[in-house]
């Protein structure tokens, strides 16, 4: 876990003064006395460097929602998206950074979408796999990462294709010599520039629709996100972010 204050030493000033917070909306951001914020190092669109060292634009996001509410920011970080749900059980988080997904939703009250990213294929370089539609087969194997927003949409829209899950869907990929592995569209296009032996199906398979969320049940807090969010779409804060971390291919998602 990495302690933060709301703002570090060097990052640039954000836009946007301290006002007064309902003191319910304090309370259930942070029951514990401090904002916890998870964030998912799995994704590399939304935050980079180490679990002791994150950055990125969920980071300053949390950053921001902390110097807002003059909270204390504990930062806690997770390999991937299926690892911040499983500890939504455990209360390990106040706030979460998550694609939108109906299973995930059940038990998370989410904003609407900040970012917007794609999911695509990655298939072996001469693959009789030309289209997405073609992916969805009999004898398709799949890999993905377990309990990914992908992974939960392929399972929900999949008729005859069979998903692979595992920590890390292309090194399932690689070692099962599946047909396919899914994921993010910027870390597979990456991988695919390093070996030439694959390649990224043209086409998305779906959008990946990355949304700030709370627990249940704490609509003070929920409906307090979801005002910070659009701000945040709207001043720039996080297309500016974005640009810092050097992730030029992901879209601020359009306003609400």
């Amino acid at each position: 876990m990495v302690a933060a204050a709301g703002q570090t030493p060097g990052e640039p000033a954000q836009k946007g003064s301290i006002v007064s917070i309902p003191s319910d909306v304090v309370k259930e951001l942070a029951p514990t006395g401090k904002l916890r914020a998870a964030i998912n190092l799995g994704n590399p669109v939304l935050a980079q460097g180490t679990p002791e060292a994150p950055r990125g634009v969920t980071v300053d996001l949390a950053r921001e929602l902390a110097r807002r509410t003059s909270l204390a920011l504990e930062l806690v970080p997770f390999p991937a998206a299926g690892k911040v749900f499983e500890a939504l059980k455990a209360g390990a988080w106040d706030v979460a950074f998550l694609a939108i997904e109906p299973v995930r939703a059940a038990e998370i009250s989410f904003t609407a979408p900040y970012v917007i990213i794609e999911g695509v294929y990655l298939v072996p370089k001469d693959s009789p796999l030309k289209t997405v539609a073609d992916v969805d087969r009999a004898g398709v194997r799949i890999g993905v990462n377990k309990n990914s927003a992908y992974d939960l949409y392929l399972t929900r829209t999949l008729k005859q294709a069979e998903l692979v899950r595992g920590e890390n869907g292309v090194a399932l990929f690689v070692e099962q010599k599946l047909e396919a592995t899914a994921g993010v569209k910027q870390p597979i296009a990456a991988y695919a520039r390093e070996h030439p032996e694959v390649r990224v199906m043209d086409g998305r398979f779906m959008e990946i629709r990355q949304a700030m969320g709370t627990p249940r049940e704490r609509e003070a807090a929920a409906a307090y996100l979801c005002k910070f969010v659009e701000e945040m779409k709207a001043s720039g804060f996080v297309a500016d972010a974005l640009k810092r971390s050097n992730q030029p291919d992901a879209a601020v998602a359009p306003a609400e």
